[in-house]
């Protein structure tokens, strides 16, 4: 009988415990990173190219160690780091086994820094550098949670294997919508590889960086993996545009993400109602190259063809991305009319071309901004109040041309005056 009282109140004193959080849960779970957390993977060049000792006197190898060093020791902690590396085992001449050289050097998570710098202390440069692979690897070690996810490559060199061509990898991260970044640090000035480390930043909306010394590279990377912190998420909604009016998707306030071929139109739809002001803008990306003289052209029109308003911008040579927006307000009514939100299309084309020699797909990078306000709210820019369009900037120029022609009317019977007088 005492026996089963005992083991009644050590029941019941367990239940408690756990009642009250006293027993701690288990450490995995713990440790397990919240899904919104940022996360960086830092991929590392250890191909045998990383021996050349051109960075003030060492080798690049020993200075992306200190740099990765000095990183890991002020990695904000509500960051989750990992490391990837590429031609880091495969010393050997076959070219089938070194370019499948890259792996996981430290998982993603929550950085402990003696495991990692110890990880880090082991790298010896040694074979191939088969980038795209890497890249492909560290898009599927970031896949999961809904914070901002970041690749940061340094290599010195180009991809050494062709297949999967880096440039093509990286449009393909781009084209899966899910605002993963890639940066690229060349570890020399060449040309080849300045291109391709360009193509692959480009293509992501990212950025490339050629570094020359040791302080530049650590403080780089620092810079990127703080500004993954820094930047607030915004997941754009995938969307597909329509060829015309009558089939395009409808619109709420939000972030559009589409794919648009070379010279091709897409239709989308918005509801305005009387009394509100539709505000657009839309942005194509450039993650190709691409012929000089281009332009994005953004339309609002009536569903029976009538333009309301548009915003259009033109350039030439290179860029990276070129975007346009407008404004539509819709007058309030009075008591008496009829109140109902009516259908407003946005058509958004471009003149892009690019040589033969260029993939025609996925088509290039589309994202849609679109709200929907009143017509009261604050405007966001000068030439909202009326200066600079329509009739208001017609009354300026009139009573600003008129007071100019007496003032210089005046002016010249003075003189007239004073001449005569002499």
């Amino acid at each position: 009988m005492i026996i089963k009282k005992r083991l009644a109140t050590g029941a019941l004193g367990l239940l408690a415990a756990l009642a009250c959080g006293l027993i701690s849960p288990p450490a995995a779970m713990a440790g397990e990173p919240a899904s919104d957390s940022p996360k960086v993977e830092l991929v590392l060049d250890v191909s045998g190219s990383m021996r050349a000792r051109d960075v003030d006197g060492d080798t690049r190898m020993a200075a992306a160690k200190q740099a990765f060093n000095e990183v890991l020791d002020a990695t904000p902690e509500e960051v989750r780091l990992g490391i990837r590396t590429l031609g880091a085992n495969y010393p050997g001449k076959d070219r089938v086994a070194g370019c499948r050289d890259s792996e996981q050097l430290y998982p993603v998570g929550q950085v402990d820094r003696t495991e990692a710098k110890a990880a880090v202390a082991t790298l010896r440069p040694t074979g191939w550098t088969p980038i795209g692979l890497a890249l492909r690897g560290a898009s599927k070690d970031l896949s999961s949670g809904d914070g901002t996810r970041r690749i940061v490559l340094i290599t010195d060199g180009e991809d050494s294997c062709g297949q999967p061509d880096p440039c093509d990898v990286a449009r393909e991260l781009a084209a899966q919508g899910t605002h993963l970044v890639v940066d690229t640090l060349g570890l020399t000035l060449d040309r080849k590889v300045r291109e391709q480390l360009s193509c692959i930043a480009e293509a992501t909306g990212g950025t490339y960086t050629a570094i020359q010394h040791r302080d530049q590279l650590s403080s780089r990377i620092k810079q990127l993996v703080r500004r993954s912190a820094d930047t607030p998420v915004q997941t754009p909604t995938p969307v597909q545009g329509a060829t015309q009016c009558a089939k395009a998707p409808y619109l709420g306030s939000g972030l559009y993400s589409d794919r648009e071929s070379f010279g091709e139109h897409r239709w989308y739809r918005m509801r305005v109602a009387p009394g509100q002001e539709l505000r657009a803008s839309a942005s194509v990306a450039v993650d190709r190259a691409v012929d000089p003289d281009y332009g994005v052209l953004l339309r609002a029109m009536t569903p029976g063809g009538r333009e309301l308003v548009r915003g259009s911008e033109a350039g030439s040579g290179r860029t990276d991305v070129l975007s346009s927006g407008l404004r539509y307000p819709v007058a309030d009514v009075d008591d008496d009319e009829d109140e109902t939100a009516r259908t407003v299309c946005l058509e958004l084309s471009q003149s892009f071309s690019a040589p033969a020699s260029v993939k025609r797909a996925p088509g290039l990078p589309v994202e849609l901004a679109v709200d929907v306000v009143g017509n009261d709210d604050p405007p966001a820019d000068v030439a909202a109040f009326g200066l600079g369009r329509g009739w208001m900037l017609l009354g300026v120029l009139t009573v600003g041309g008129l007071l100019a022609g007496l003032l210089w009317g005046w002016l010249a019977r003075w003189r007239v005056t004073v001449w005569r007088s002499n």
